[in-house]
C-alpha cells in the first residue's frame, strides 16, 4: 500500500471551443508529479468564475448548484483514491480517473462478464450447454434493451430487484403469435445459468455482493415420462414402410434396451461393442453429457437392432439418426401411428430403460446408476420411479411371505397339541 506519494485535486478551466465568450470546466487529478485531466462537461461565462477558489463566482441558483456539483466530484475522486488504497492497488493519476468513469476492472459490466464466460468455458462446457447459455444471455440482452432501455449495465448494480424484474420479464415473455414461451421450470433454468455467471463473477471479484443470495430457484417436480411394458411392445411390432420411421422407431428401441442418450447412440461405433468380462456383447462408451465411462450389457433386442442394420451392405458402422428435433418430430408420428397418448421424445427412450426395462424387473437402482453414467445416486431417482404394477408384485410377495409364516405358527401350534 502506497502511503509517501502526493495527491492533489483541482478545477480549472479552459476557453471553449464551441462558445467563444465561455469557459469549460476540467478537473486535474495529480499523484506524485503526474497529471490526468477530465472533462466535467460544464460551461460558464468568463466572469463567473473564481480563479483563486477554483469554484463558480456569486450565489445565483445555477452557480450554487455547479459548486455543488464540482464538491461532489472532488468527495468521489477521493474515495477513488481511498478505495485503491484500501485495495493495495498501485495509486496513479491514471488509475484514479478510470475509477472515478468506471473504467477500471472494479467496474465490469455483465455484458464482460458474459463474454468472459463464453471464452473460458468453451474448453469445459458441452456444445449443447453452451448454446443453452447462449439463449440465456440473448434473453439478458432483450430484457436490457425492452425494460431498462440500456445495452449493458455495471455488475455492482446488479441486485435482487433485477433479478426478480427478469424473472417476471421471462414469465411474460411471448413469441409472435403472441403466446406465452415458457413455464416455470424454463425460466428457472434461465435463472439457474445467469446465478452460474454471477457465481464466477464473485468469484474474480468483479462484484462485491452476489445478488442471488436471497433469491431461492424453485422448480415445479414432475414424473418423468415414459414407456409401459404394453406401449413398448406397440412400438415393438409396428412395422413402418417410410424408411426414416422404420429407422427412427430402431434407434429409439436401442435406446430402450441400453439406456444411451441421443447423442450417445448418435456417436456409437462398432469399435465401442466389445466383450466383457461374461464373454457376452458389451458397450464400452463415454458419455458425451458427463465424460463418464459407461459399460452397459447389450440385451437381446438391443442387439437384434444392430444386427439388423449390420446385414444391410450401406452400414458404416453406425446407427443413422437425423437431428434431434426432426427425431423427435418423427417419433411424434410413431406415436400416433401406434396410438399412444403421449408426447414422446428420444429421451423418453433413457427414461424407459431406467423405470421399465430395469428398475420395474428387480434392477437394484445403484446398477441403474452405473448403467445409465450418473456420478451420483441422487440423479438416478430423478430417473426412478416404483410404477404400480411393481407395487403390486411387492406387495403380492409381501402377503405371500406373511401366509407362509402363519402356514408355520399353525403347524408348530398342530405339533403341540
Amino acid at each position: 500500500m502506497q502511503t509517501n506519494s502526493t495527491f492533489s485535486v483541482i478545477f480549472f478551466t479552459r476557453k471553449s471551443r464551441s462558445t467563444s465568450n465561455k469557459l469549460s470546466i476540467y478537473v486535474r487529478i495529480t499523484v506524485s508529479g503526474e497529471r490526468s485531466e477530465i472533462s466535467l462537461k460544464r460551461t460558464l461565462f468568463a466572469k463567473d468564475w473564481d480563479s483563486s477558489k477554483n469554484r463558480g463566482r456569486g450565489g445565483t441558483y445555477k452557480i450554487r448548484i455547479l459548486n455543488s456539483y464540482l464538491d461532489q466530484v472532488y468527495t468521489k475522486l477521493l474515495d477513488c483514491h481511498k478505495q485503491l488504497l484500501e485495495e493495495s492497488k498501485i495509486i496513479t493519476a491514471h488509475a484514479i480517473k478510470l475509477r472515478y468513469l468506471g473504467e477500471d476492472d472494479h467496474h465490469k459490466t455483465l455484458k464482460e462478464l458474459m463474454s468472459y464466460h463464453n471464452e473460458h468455458m468453451i474448453a469445459i462446457l458441452k456444445q449443447g450447454t453452451l448454446k443453452n447459455y447462449s439463449t440465456t444471455e440473448t434473453y439478458l440482452n432483450k430484457f436490457l434493451a425492452q425494460e431498462r432501455k440500456v445495452s449493458d449495465i455495471y455488475l455492482k448494480q446488479l441486485n435482487y430487484r433485477f433479478i426478480c424484474d427478469f424473472e417476471h420479464y421471462l414469465r411474460n415473455y411471448k413469441n409472435r403469435k403472441k403466446q406465452l414461451m415458457m413455464a416455470n421450470n424454463g425460466v428457472m433454468k434461465h435463472l439457474e445459468r445467469f446465478k452460474k455467471m454471477i457465481n464466477l463473477a464473485v468469484k474474480l471479484e468483479w462484484i462485491p455482493k452476489n445478488p442471488f443470495q436471497q433469491f431461492q430457484l424453485k422448480f415445479d417436480k414432475f414424473d418423468r415420462l415414459y414407456l409401459t411394458e404394453r406401449e413398448l411392445e406397440l412400438i415393438e411390432h409396428t412395422v413402418f414402410k417410410q424408411n426414416r420411421l422404420e429407422q427412427v422407431k430402431d434407434c429409439f428401441l436401442f435406446s430402450c434396451y441400453t439406456g444411451l442418450s441421443y447423442v450417445d447412440v448418435k456417436e456409437l461405433t462398432v469399435h465401442k461393442i466389445t466383450k466383457g468380462i461374461d464373454h457376452q456383447n458389451w458397450i464400452f462408451t463415454k458419455r458425451e453429457k458427463t465424460n463418464e465411462l459407461v459399460k452397459i450389457p447389450i440385451l437381446p433386442k438391443a442387439w437384434d437392432i444392430l444386427e439388423k442394420y449390420k446385414a444391410d451392405k450401406n452400414f458404416q458402422g453406425v446407427l443413422l439418426l437425423s437431428s434431434n428435433q426432426k427425431t423427435n418430430s418423427y417419433l411424434k408420428e410413431i406415436a400416433k401411428d401406434c396410438g399412444i397418448q403421449k408426447n414422446i421424445t428420444f429421451h423418453v427412450a433413457r427414461h424407459t430403460f431406467a423405470t421399465t426395462i430395469m428398475l420395474s424387473n428387480g434392477v437394484p437402482i445403484e446398477t441403474v446408476s452405473k448403467l445409465l453414467g450418473h456420478t451420483k445416486l441422487s440423479t438416478t431417482q430423478i430417473y426412478a420411479r416404483v410404477v404400480e404394477t411393481k407395487i403390486s408384485e411387492d406387495i403380492s410377495n409381501l402377503l405371500l411371505r406373511f401366509k407362509k409364516k402363519e402356514v408355520k405358527k399353525r403347524a408348530k401350534k398342530y405339533q403341540k397339541s
